[in-house]
């Protein structure tokens, strides 16, 4: 098995700024679903109205209206990361950066790994270890998952491209 280095914070800066982006569409798409959806059941009368005219006012004023569909669009973001790590070990960030997350003896990770690193990356936090790390190149969310983001060569890169169609 190939060994490839530790990615260091620029790289992974990088890389998470592209996710960045992308998050915030899935987001944004499992979002406007969402809302068709309550909006759907407010006029069909499924749920009560509150005295409100519009479901968007019911929404903005409904603390479990609001966490609903907040959630909702939280879980698809966790879903798009924790998917792409354990299917591949990388994102579409990743792939345009050449990183790989892993496990430390190389292997894919697990959705349940995936899904342990998902909550200690902090909304992309935990990397600013990296900073101070510089010998071991471990992020929070490395050290708690015990997995590692390498560098990969620009011919692994486009092997590992041609594995997900």
């Amino acid at each position: 098995m190939e060994t490839f280095p530790r990615a260091g914070f620029r790289r992974r800066l990088g890389s998470y700024v592209y996710d960045f982006l992308l998050s915030i569409a899935v987001y944004m798409f499992a979002g406007a679903i969402a809302f068709v959806v309550f909006g759907l059941l407010f006029v069909q009368g499924v749920i009560d109205n509150q005295g409100y005219e519009h479901a968007i006012d019911l929404k903005n004023n409904s603390f479990f209206y609001e966490s609903i569909i907040t959630g909702w669009g939280l879980f698809w973001v966790g879903f798009f990361f924790v998917f792409f790590w354990a299917k591949s070990g990388q994102t579409i960030g990743m792939r345009a950066w050449r990183l790989r997350v892993q496990n430390l003896d190389g292997s894919k990770i697990t959705k349940k790994t995936g899904v342990k690193r998902l909550f200690f990356t902090l909304m992309g936090l935990g990397n600013l270890i990296v900073i101070f790390d510089r010998k071991n190149k471990l992020s929070l969310q490395d050290r708690f998952s015990d997995t590692e983001v390498v560098v990969l060569s620009l011919e692994a890169n486009k092997a590992r491209s041609g594995e997900i169609k």
